[in-house]
């Protein structure tokens, strides 16, 4: 805060202090003292009046003894030159009541409006990147509804590839602004646990080649490296900034490297192209929002308003790390580098790594454990997968070579099957198919990419889950056991006899007295859960929850509906029943199976 003290009778400033003198620096010629601009400068307030110390003496605008309150005044020399400032005047009054001095402080409002300004664009550049989208989405839509336009299936098919690609640009962008705003608020959520960061820089590599690019990415590990501290999904958002960022500013012929290495208690990733580069003055400023990465370039996107490498920077930052940019100067290239802390053992101290960890491929199963089927081409992916299935009470059992796999589940029996998408020389779908061919098990991809209608054809196919990676052991484990245990809920190994009822569970079927009973698939889900819990009391949260998958529900009429047609399918008489009996205010139940004779 600039503060200037003047003497009312003289018109003359009493003190200056340091601030002030920086203010009104850019004002004066090289040398002279900021007390001379007093002589010559010009004051425009805000309600529009001008008012010239040539023509109007400081010393009679101070006897007037007007105060001043947070008013923005824009202070100017003759050549042209202004700064604006937020003042403040006080008069100070002599105990017989005469104005003595004045106390007026300054602050320097250039930054503000360089922010105001700046933010300005940025919303002016928001709305240029949301208008692009919405225009091609609302073209095509246009044009899929327009009766009178013939369009072959291709262009059909194309005017929805434009609309599932323009709403994925507006996903991406409304995620980025998102992420921008808990940065800004310090509540931007992460979960760090000790993680492979070899493996979150595969996973980097495996997504920038998914996507695409005619690039080459060389990705160069140190050996041994130390696990770290992250947020798998946090960090592997920062990998893909910066490896887009060095994509975007390179020719399609160069090599973009990415480098793990350790230093101290940190481990550190680089990121290198061969681009734009940045020149010495602009390097400090790349990582805060509405600063693009190279000043000549003019194009009005937001990549370009440095809204990703904000976001890198929050996410670090967050981790305990720190972020920085390096070049030799524009047309040279540039390196991103950002740190993370070692994982440590709580109680000892000492790094977790790799190598630390159980080095057995395939354990021995016991009696509880059940054989999880692993494939993966990555051996570091693989092992951190193995780990993770060891810690969590499975027998892992893995292989690199898809040739394997057939053999593998007719030699193993594996309970359940992770499939990577991407397998060398093979189709991850096309593997899936043939191992259901030969067994029925349940199959859990795990693969970088997350795209709807991969996910959905591989769901179609057979699969029971899809995990995109970089995924957190807790949901691994998490979505295996739920595999597990739906498998081990709906196909008991026995069928279910009750009187003339049987429900053979492997063939899907229900019969009464020997006669087929058709249903539809909610029906039978519902006898099918009824019958599982049969002894007990199936209550109405249970149903929602196993049949309906609803946590809650006010309206029971839908259950009671089903019920209420399985009955009369059954022929079974809700005042004499055999089969099914309600529980006033909790559920239903079945009455516990018999064994044939």
């Amino acid at each position: 805060m600039g503060v200037v003290v003047f003497d009312v009778r003289s018109g003359e400033p009493v003190s200056f202090n340091r601030e002030a003198r920086r203010i009104v620096h850019v004002l004066g010629k090289p040398g002279q003292p900021p007390e001379d601009l007093l002589q010559i400068i010009t004051f425009r307030r805000e309600d529009g009046r001008e008012i010239s110390l040539r023509e109007l003496p400081l010393r009679h605008l101070l006897n007037t003894g007007e105060s001043v309150r947070a008013e923005k005044i824009v202070i100017q020399v003759p050549d042209g030159r202004t700064v604006t400032t937020l003042i403040n005047a006080t008069p100070i009054h002599s105990d017989e009541g005469d104005v003595t001095s004045f106390v007026v402080t300054l602050q320097d409002m250039t930054p503000q409006e360089d922010l105001e300004r700046m933010r300005a664009e940025f919303l002016a550049t928001v709305s240029h990147e949301l208008r692009t989208p919405l225009t091609s989405i609302k073209g095509s839509v246009t044009t899929l509804l327009d009766a009178s336009a013939a369009l072959n299936p291709a262009e059909i098919l194309q005017l929805h590839r434009i609309i599932d690609s323009q709403t994925d640009r507006i996903r991406e962008l409304i995620s980025d602004l998102l992420d921008v705003a808990r940065i800004d608020t310090g509540t931007l959520s992460i979960s760090p646990e000790p993680t492979d960061i070899a493996v979150l820089a595969r996973e980097a590599n495996k997504a920038f080649v998914s996507g695409g690019s005619k690039m080459r990415l060389h990705v160069d590990l140190e050996q041994g490296l130390p696990w770290v501290m992250a947020d798998r999904l946090r960090i592997v958002q920062v990998l893909n900034n910066l490896i887009s960022n060095a994509a975007r500013h390179s020719d399609e012929s160069s090599t973009i490297r990415l480098t793990v290495v350790r230093e101290g208690l940190h481990v550190a990733v680089s990121v290198t192209g061969d681009g734009t580069g940045v020149s010495s003055e602009r390097l400090p400023h790349l990582f805060r929002k509405f600063t693009g990465i190279n000043g000549d370039d003019q194009r009005n996107d937001l990549d370009n308003m440095g809204l990703g490498l904000s976001i890198c920077k929050g996410i670090v930052e967050a981790h305990g790390g720190r972020i920085w940019a390096e070049s030799d100067g524009p047309g040279l290239g540039a390196r991103f580098t950002f740190t993370i802390p070692v994982a440590e053992e709580p109680a000892t101290g000492i790094s977790v790594g790799p190598d630390s960890l159980p080095s057995r491929s395939k354990p021995e199963a016991t009696e509880e454990q059940m054989r999880i089927l692993a494939v993966e081409d990555d051996p570091q992916a693989l092992r951190y997968v193995r780990d993770i299935l060891s810690k969590g009470g499975f027998a892992p059992v893995v292989t690199t070579a898809p040739e394997k796999v057939l053999e593998l589940v007719e030699a193993e029996k594996p309970h359940l099957v992770l499939l990577d998408l991407l397998l060398p020389g093979t189709d991850g779908m096309d593997l899936m198919k043939k191992i259901l061919e030969i067994a029925d098990v349940p199959v859990i991809f795990l693969s970088a990419y997350g795209r709807d209608e991969v996910v959905s054809k591989a769901l179609d196919m057979g699969a029971v889950d899809y995990i995109v990676k970089p995924f957190s052991p807790t949901e691994l484990l998490a979505r295996i056991r739920v595999a597990l245990r739906n498998r081990a809920d709906l196909e008991p190994l026995e069928p279910f006899f009750l009187g003339d009822l049987a429900i053979d569970y492997s063939k899907h079927s229900v019969t009464l007295a020997g006669k087929a009973i058709p249903l539809t698939d909610i029906e039978y889900r519902m006898l099918v859960e009824l019958s599982i819990n049969a002894g007990g009391v199936s209550t109405y949260r249970r149903l929602l929850q196993r049949v309906w998958g609803l946590e809650e529900a006010e309206d029971l009429r839908p259950m009671r509906t089903v019920v209420s047609s399985i009955r009369r399918k059954l022929e079974d008489d809700i005042k004499s029943s055999n089969y099914i009996f309600t529980q006033p205010r909790v559920g239903y139940r079945m009455p516990r199976g018999e064994t044939p004779t």
